[in-house]
C-alpha cells in the first residue's frame, strides 16, 4: 500500500526551484539569485499551483540566463512574483482580442457527470471526433441530461476502459490514495518529473554571441492545446524562433491558438502525404530543437521519433509529452489536463478541502502550464549540454507526472478562501499586441530579466499563416 501524498504546508519556492535545477543537471545554487516575491495563497486552491507556476516559470528563466551567459552574456536578475505568476497560468482565459473576452473553451456536453454506481466521471469532448465517439458508445444525444441518463446505466470503472479502448477521453474520479495504489500510479513513482536524455552522438555546438538568450534557436513546435504550445510561446518569449507545425485537417481551438501563438511563425503540413513529410524532413534539418505533444506513437509513426530525428539532424533536442507518463498500462492512453486531475485525485482532494460533492477542478490548468514550462526549461538545459559536451537530447515531460509533483508538495490551509485576483490587478499585467486575430491584450510573461527581458518578437496569427520554410 502506497503512502498519501503529504498534507504539510508547501516548502519554500526557492527550496522546490533549487531542486527543479539540480534535476536538469544545472547548478541549483542559481536559484539563491533569483528573486521570489510573493506567498501561498495566490488562487483558491489547497494545492500550492503558485509554488509552481513560480518555479518553472522561474527555471526557464535562469537557464535562458545561464544559456546567454555561455554566448559571452552578462549575469543578470531574474526575478518572479507568484501572483503574476500563477495568473499567467490562467493566460488562456484572461486575454481580450478587440476588447473581447475568448470565445467558449468547452464543448456544451464536457464534464462531469455521475455513473449508476454513485461515482464520478469526467468527459472532454472538445475536439469533434472525441464528442461524436462518445455519443456513439453511449448511444444518446448530443444533450447533457442525455448524457447523464446514459451514464446512469454504467459502473464508472467500466465506462473508462470502454473509453479507453475506443481512443476516447474520459476518466473515473479517485482518490489521491486509489491512484497511488493504481497500476499506473504506481508506475510514475519511478518516473522523474523531467527527464534529459543523451540519444545520440554529435559534436559540441557552443552558441554565437547573441542579444537574447535563444536568438537563433530554431524550435518545431508540433503541439495543440495548451502544454505543448506554452513551452513554443516560453521558448519563444527568450527570443528562440519558434515554428508551429498544424495539420489543415486537425481541429483547433482558436482561443488556445490565439494566446499560445504569440512569438511564433505558423505553417501547415500534412504529415500523412509524402509532400508534408518531406517538408517536415526539410525544416528538421535546420533546426535545433523539436517539440511533440500528440497522442503516444502518433508522430513516430510518421517517422519523426527522438531516434529517426537524432539521425537526420544529429545535436537535436526533443522533447516529448505525453499524458499519464512512459512506463506503465496507461502509457498510451490519450489524456488532456483536466482528465488527469481527475484520474489522480487532484479533483477529489480539492473538493474535499473545500467542502463540496464532486470533482473540483483546480484554479487553473495548472498541469498543462507546469508541464510547458517543464519542456522548455529541459530544452533549455539540454542545449547546455549540447553546447557543452555535444549530443543530440531528448527531454520527457508527463501531464500527471506534473500533477504527482504538485500533490508531493504539500497543501495550503485555507487556500479556498483566497480571494480571486481584482480586475484591477488584471489589467496592470496586460501588454497590447498586434495579432492576426485584431488588437491582442494578454498577460505579459512573468519573469524579469534585467539584461535580456523576454519580449514576444512575432504576433499571434492564425495557422498556417506562413510557408514551411525557416525565415
Amino acid at each position: 500500500m502506497t503512502a498519501p501524498f503529504p498534507t504539510t504546508p508547501p516548502p519554500a519556492p526557492r527550496a522546490v526551484l533549487g531542486d527543479l535545477l539540480a534535476l536538469a543537471g544545472l547548478n541549483g545554487e542559481l536559484a539563491d539569485a533569483a528573486v521570489l516575491t510573493g506567498s501561498e495563497p495566490v488562487l483558491p486552491s489547497s494545492f500550492a499551483v503558485g509554488t509552481v507556476a513560480q518555479t518553472t516559470i522561474a527555471a526557464t528563466a535562469l537557464a535562458a540566463a545561464a544559456f546567454w551567459r555561455l554566448r559571452g552574456g552578462s549575469a543578470q536578475e531574474v526575478a518572479v512574483d507568484m501572483r503574476h505568476a500563477a495568473c499567467e497560468f490562467r493566460s488562456e482565459r484572461l486575454f481580450r482580442v478587440d476588447g473581447e473576452a475568448p470565445k467558449r473553451l468547452w464543448d456544451p456536453i464536457a464534464g462531469v457527470y455521475r455513473t449508476g454506481d454513485g461515482r464520478w466521471v469526467r468527459l472532454h469532448t472538445n475536439f469533434p471526433h472525441h464528442c461524436d465517439g462518445t455519443l456513439a458508445l453511449l448511444g444518446c444525444a448530443y444533450e447533457r441530461d442525455a448524457v447523464q441518463q446514459a451514464l446512469n446505466g454504467w459502473q464508472a470503472a467500466d465506462f473508462e476502459d470502454a473509453v479507453a479502448e475506443r481512443g476516447l477521453v474520459a476518466t473515473m474520479m479517485r482518490s489521491a490514495k486509489d491512484w497511488l495504489d493504481s497500476p499506473q500510479g504506481a508506475a510514475l513513482a519511478a518516473q522523474p518529473v523531467l527527464s534529459i536524455e543523451r540519444i545520440g552522438e554529435s559534436a559540441p555546438e557552443p552558441p554565437n554571441a547573441a542579444p537574447r538568450p535563444l536568438a537563433g534557436i530554431r524550435v518545431l513546435d508540433l503541439t495543440r492545446i495548451i502544454a505543448g504550445p506554452v513551452a513554443g510561446r516560453a521558448l519563444a518569449a527568450h527570443g528562440a524562433e519558434v515554428m508551429r507545425i498544424a495539420g489543415p485537417h486537425l481541429p483547433f481551438i482558436e482561443p488556445l491558438v490565439i494566446d499560445s501563438g504569440r512569438g511564433k511563425l505558423s505553417a501547415h503540413l500534412d504529415l500523412r502525404q509524402a509532400e508534408g513529410r518531406a517538408g517536415l524532413t526539410r525544416l528538421l534539418r535546420d533546426a535545433d530543437v523539436f517539440v511533440q505533444g500528440y497522442r503516444p506513437g502518433a508522430v513516430a509513426g510518421h517517422g519523426f521519433g527522438p531516434a529517426e530525428a537524432a539521425a537526420l539532424r544529429p545535436g537535436i533536442v526533443y522533447v516529448s509529452l505525453n499524458a499519464y507518463g512512459y512506463d506503465g498500462p496507461w502509457a498510451g492512453r490519450r489524456g488532456f489536463d483536466s482528465l488527469v486531475q481527475t484520474a489522480s485525485g487532484i479533483n477529489h482532494a480539492e473538493a474535499q478541502a473545500a467542502g463540496v460533492e464532486g470533482p473540483k477542478e483546480l484554479p487553473c490548468q495548472a498541469l498543462d502550464h507546469a508541464s510547458g514550462y517543464l519542456m522548455a526549461f529541459g530544452a533549455i538545459a539540454a542545449l547546455i549540454r549540447r553546447a557543452e559536451e555535444g549530443g543530440s537530447w531528448h527531454v520527457r515531460v508527463s501531464l500527471a507526472r506534473s500533477g504527482r509533483w504538485l500533490q508531493s508538495l504539500g497543501r495550503v490551509a485555507g487556500g479556498h478562501d483566497c480571494a480571486e485576483p481584482e480586475e484591477r490587478y488584471l489589467e496592470s499585467l496586460m501588454e497590447t499586441l498586434a495579432s492576426g486575430f485584431g488588437r491582442l491584450s494578454a498577460i505579459r510573461h512573468a519573469a524579469q530579466m534585467s539584461e535580456t527581458p523576454p519580449a514576444f518578437a512575432r504576433p499571434s496569427v492564425p495557422l498556417g499563416s506562413h510557408p514551411p520554410a525557416w525565415p
